[in-house]
């Protein structure tokens, strides 16, 4: 067994490189499906929403299951599914006579292993022995961007080398990642918050107005996130008319660096957190309506990629609220933030796709629609009021 909590932190941070992986690397195969599979714009649309409605249930049915059945075995288990979710990905649609279904049962066992990564990785590290809580919840999710941003640029790298016919191959690669981690997983040192006495039972967490505003304001965020960046390669390349390599190192690649950058900075020099969520979601309302109104490409991919920059403090902002607002909250109220947010990653892609195919199938309407979304975020923040901490005894 290893016995420093830097290793735990260490797979932690690979734990969300590898949710990276599992929401990123099949947004920039959307074009090639369609190419080499005949799936529609509708299916495509299909394969994100029941990636993160699958981690939405996940998150519900592990809120209160996890503490009981241990992080360890968990987290591991969860990459292993990542990691057979991202093989299947190679295999699937080629053994099974309908090539869509092949596509949907790897996303499945995939959505499953990032579900579990979001519910526990974020509560392990605020239960490690550390001093400032913020800044390395900050610095964790930052590893999320820096995933997202490798996804891009070494799958690009690849496509460039080997061409996209041989996208199975690089789907396999990917598949290391994890199952490498779930190992390390069986080996680093594993503190829960009920251990530290930080627990609050689902009952008595859900009768908090507290944590469904943060809950609501978890749904904007993860939408107003996913919607830009799950659709900004396509959208880059079919509404922007640049290549897929443009498209994709100036569309989501920049997107997640930027985002990296956000959650980097903050975790540094930020101290006003909540005047921050407010800033980031008026920056965010901005981008949508540069990449939808741009009148040439280039202004377009701006809009993209800043987008990255303006929502990168929201999801660990509000994981950070939280913690500081309801301190006895614990694994389960981290399992239902990670809910709220995945409800809103799931919802935010699919009414882009729904609202582009409405549109004859123009991306650029369908995202902006998804303005409803910073739009909302902004607003439920300026009149939420300041911060109210709520101890272990709810009212």
């Amino acid at each position: 067994m290893l016995k420093s909590f830097r290793h735990t932190e260490t797979a932690c941070y690979f734990g969300y490189i590898t949710q990276a992986v599992v929401n990123n690397l099949v947004p920039l195969l959307f074009l090639v499906f369609r190419k080499e599979f005949g799936v529609s714009l509708a299916e495509i649309t299909a394969l994100v929403t029941v990636n993160f409605a699958v981690q939405l249930f996940t998150d519900l049915l592990f809120a209160n299951l996890a503490d009981k059945i241990g992080y360890r075995t968990c987290l591991a288990g969860a990459h292993f599914f990542a990691a057979a979710g991202l093989a299947g990905l190679a295999f699937f649609p080629i053994i099974i006579p309908d090539p869509f279904v092949g596509l949907l049962i790897p996303a499945v066992m995939y959505a499953v292993g990032g579900g579990l990564i979001e519910v526990l990785v974020s509560p392990l590290v605020e239960a490690c022995p550390s001093k400032n809580k913020a800044a390395h919840m900050s610095l964790l999710h930052s590893f999320y961007c820096w995933g997202s941003a490798a996804v891009v640029l070494l799958s690009t790298c690849f496509f460039l080398l080997f061409g996209q016919e041989h996208w199975q191959i690089l789907a396999l690669v990917w598949a290391v990642l994890p199952l490498l981690n779930g190992i390390y997983f069986l080996f680093v040192p594993i503190v829960r918050l009920d251990e530290a006495g930080r627990s609050m039972p689902v009952k008595q967490l859900v009768k908090s107005g507290r944590f469904w505003l943060l809950f609501v304001l978890m749904i904007f965020a993860g939408a107003a996130e996913l919607s830009m960046s799950q659709w900004a390669s396509a959208f880059a390349e079919s509404g922007l008319g640049v290549s897929k390599t443009v498209g994709d190192l100036a569309g989501p690649c920049l997107f997640a660096l930027l985002m990296g950058l956000s959650r980097l900075l903050y975790s540094r020099y930020g101290k006003k957190l909540r005047l921050f969520l407010i800033l980031s979601g008026v920056l965010c309302i901005a981008c949508y309506l540069l990449a939808w109104l741009a009148p040439v490409p280039a202004l377009g991919l701006v809009g993209c990629a800043l987008c990255g920059f303006s929502v990168g403090i929201m999801w660990p902002g509000i994981y950070s609220l939280a913690a500081d607002t309801l301190p006895a909250g614990g694994t389960a109220m981290f399992a239902l933030l990670a809910l709220g947010g995945d409800l809103g990653c799931s919802t935010g892609p699919t009414l882009v796709g729904l609202c582009a195919g409405a549109f004859g199938d123009d991306i650029g309407t369908g995202l902006a629609f998804a303005l409803i979304f910073p739009v909302m975020f902004v607003l439920l923040m300026l009149v939420s009021g300041g911060k109210r901490k709520e101890q272990k005894t709810l009212s």
